[in-house]
């Protein structure tokens, strides 16, 4: 576990709306949102994820991330142990080291199906597939947090059937470009290769994130609630990258973070300070003050 950080006791700017007095769950993006630059959680952010979960109020981590990737804030889940990971390809126990609970995958025909046509579209990129167990990746993949051990070859080999560990659903198809512009790669892989599968990106780089269609942050949380009898409308959502974008129009109130992506602030009404200020424990703080009040 990444100890939390150490930060002066200085209040976050304030949110520019009220949160409702008492939705029944809070769902927060990580990376950008409810982590500081350093990929830590700040001692303010610790203590208003306890308190909402002492107030009865359920939190979900939503995020891009692989499940491997989540000791950071695998002590702070309290309640359910519940996770979404890999844009809700994965939902996890983080009681359970990560244990998948349920898995959307991308079909690999879909994914090679991605894979042609990006090639040909923009060539020069190169790819990664993530798996259920671990990242597999090209030669020209940028070094990403990539994990030592694991297999590097041309992304029709990671994909085959008689690949080693086939056996393993594809969560995600990573996709970089060294030269595009990361909206611009987004728009052109949307138009070449969006009838294969769900596209999108959280990284400030030409990284694009591809799931199955219909999967994304959005669809797995919706499940989630619904196996819980929660609406959408008694959800708070935090992000601030494209791969929020559908789980902040789809809670019932959202914020955008003051560093959020152009779209996603203009897809919300909702702001708050930015992740470096605790933007989502001055929220949480909010409701839990009026969750007690009564």
């Amino acid at each position: 576990m990444t100890p939390a950080t150490e930060r002066p006791n200085t209040p976050a700017p304030e949110p520019s709306h009220p949160a409702p007095a008492r939705p029944r769950l809070i769902a927060t993006d990580l990376d950008g949102t409810l982590l500081q630059d350093d990929k830590t959680v700040s001692d303010r952010t610790v203590a208003a994820l306890a308190a909402a979960e002492r107030a009865g109020i359920e939190v979900f981590f939503v995020t891009g991330r692989p499940a491997r990737w989540m000791d950071v804030v695998s002590a702070h889940v309290h309640g359910h142990g519940l996770a979404i990971c890999a844009n809700g390809a994965a939902v996890v126990d983080l009681h359970r080291d990560g244990l998948p609970i349920e898995v959307r995958p991308l079909a690999a025909d879909q994914a090679l199906a991605v894979v042609e046509a990006l090639r040909e579209a923009a060539p020069g990129t190169s790819f990664a597939v993530e798996r259920s167990g671990g990242i597999f990746y090209e030669p020209e993949y940028p070094p990403f947090h990539l994990d030592p051990g694991a297999i590097v070859a041309p992304a029709e080999k990671l994909l085959h059937d008689g690949f080693a560990h086939a056996d393993m659903p594809v969560l995600k198809l990573l996709a970089h470009h060294p030269e595009l512009a990361p909206d611009a790669f987004l728009e052109l892989a949307r138009s070449v290769a969006g009838t294969y599968g769900d596209f999108t990106r959280s990284s400030p780089s030409a990284l694009l994130e591809v799931s199955g269609l219909g999967v994304s942050k959005a669809s797995t949380l919706a499940r989630c609630c619904a196996e819980r009898g929660i609406s959408a409308a008694e959800v708070v959502a935090f992000g601030d990258m494209p791969n929020d974008l559908e789980m902040l129009m789809w809670a019932g109130t959202s914020y955008a973070m003051a560093n959020a992506h152009p779209e996603v602030l203009a897809a919300t009404t909702h702001r708050t300070g930015a992740n470096t200020e605790d933007g989502v424990a001055a929220v949480i703080e909010r409701i839990v003050e009026r969750t007690l009040a009564g």
